[in-house]
């Protein structure tokens, strides 16, 4: 399959002009526009997507890329709920705004191997926050207790529902 050169293009730029959280402001602002264009092929951009965050270093681009993952998700782009095995390499992150990424993420997707991961998230910025524009144990603790209800639900009502 021939890959548009202009999602090649808008991948290959995630990252670029990212704004941070600040004081003022404790979310990051990601380009808009080109995400809408990733977004707008999507079931294509996806692979490419994957490809790029296997090998990306850079918060901002790790950060830009798991937000088009994140608006993947919510669109149900065949295949996003499952690229845990490329994300699961962030799940050591000390980034505050990664992790924050990741579980929203995961509490999406539900993978079962990020169960371990998210606690070890929470206790690690519980114990070592890395930032005080945020509180990212929120989103961390919320995608955790998102898993517990899950399994509560599977347990407690109709197992032949969650088969």
């Amino acid at each position: 399959m021939q890959i548009c050169p202009i999602i090649q293009h808008h991948v290959a730029n995630l990252g670029v002009g990212v704004q941070m959280p600040t004081p003022q402001r404790n979310y990051c602002v990601f380009n808009e526009n080109r995400v809408s264009e990733i977004l707008a092929q999507a079931d294509h951009a996806l692979p490419v997507v994957d490809s790029f965050l296997k090998t990306a270093n850079d918060e901002r681009q790790i950060l830009e890329g798991l937000y088009v993952i994140d608006k993947m998700v919510d669109k149900k782009v065949a295949g996003a709920d499952k690229l845990y095995p490329t994300l699961s390499r962030f799940n050591n992150t000390n980034s505050a705004h990664i992790q924050t990424m990741l579980a929203g993420i995961y509490r999406k997707i539900k993978p079962v191997e990020a169960f371990g991961p998210l606690n070890k998230m929470l206790i690690k910025q519980s114990l070592y926050p890395t930032t005080n524009l945020y509180d990212p144990t929120e989103e961390i603790g919320g995608a955790i207790l998102e898993y517990l209800k899950t399994s509560v639900a599977i347990n407690n009502y109709n197992p032949y529902i969650y088969k």
